[in-house]
């Protein structure tokens, strides 16, 4: 095993064995929304390269383990894929504790909130997710193509823990900003932010994802998004 394959953080699997297989329409991706994602993270990247670099040193300085936290999340059609974020957790830290309280709240009528993880935080990692820096990563999915923009956000779910009606949000891209973070977020149910991913695919245009990113920059900006 060579030094750079033995410095590649690991991949957090949220299945114990394959994930069971099932049926999704999958609707095609229009021209434009590909080209707005293509041309949008490619610049993005760039930009952000500077920014990058200093978050990559800062975890590096402030934290032992991988620079990048890399896990299994549901797509379009329901496949699987990974996705790329910064670590702001400790390196011991799974995705069991969130996804279980994830689905708790699937399964209730609360506030998606989240639980208060601040223990398990590294220096600067609450920080990082206040400023939604951690999700930076994700914008090279975005290139890859296996995720968009703009989309449902891809939750660390099982596709047991969805109810049937609810899988139409995996007939479109998983996108790194949608109609959820900028229509209330931790303020609303589950099932609320399960029905404005349907609303999302059913008008989904350049219109609205256009919307949806100017909204997100005054989300984070006024740090509303957590």
């Amino acid at each position: 095993m060579t030094a750079t394959t033995a410095a590649l953080p690991q991949v957090e699997c949220l299945y114990d064995s394959q994930p069971p297989v099932i049926k999704v329409e999958i609707r095609r991706t229009p021209f434009w929304k590909r080209t707005v994602d293509v041309c949008g993270s490619a610049f993005l990247i760039v930009a952000l390269l500077p920014l990058f670099a200093v978050i990559s040193v800062f975890i590096k300085i402030v934290s032992r383990g991988p620079v990048l936290f890399k896990q299994e999340r549901i797509g379009v059609g329901t496949k699987g894929f990974v996705i790329y974020k910064f670590r702001t957790m400790t390196v011991n830290d799974g995705p069991d504790l969130h996804r279980d309280y994830v689905a708790q709240l699937a399964r209730s009528n609360s506030q998606a909130q989240k639980p208060c993880y601040r223990n398990r935080l590294i220096y600067g990692g609450a920080l990082l997710r206040a400023l939604s820096l951690d999700e930076l990563p994700q914008l090279f999915n975005v290139l890859i193509g296996n995720m968009s923009l703009i989309g449902p956000r891809p939750e660390v779910l099982r596709l047991e823990d969805y109810q049937p009606w609810q899988l139409r949000r995996f007939e479109v891209l998983p996108g790194i900003s949608g109609l959820w973070q900028v229509s209330g977020k931790n303020r609303l149910t589950f099932k609320q932010m399960i029905e404005l991913d349907i609303r999302y695919v059913d008008n989904l245009s350049l219109r609205l994802d256009i919307l949806i990113m100017l909204k997100t920059v005054k989300v984070i900006l006024t740090r509303s998004n957590h």
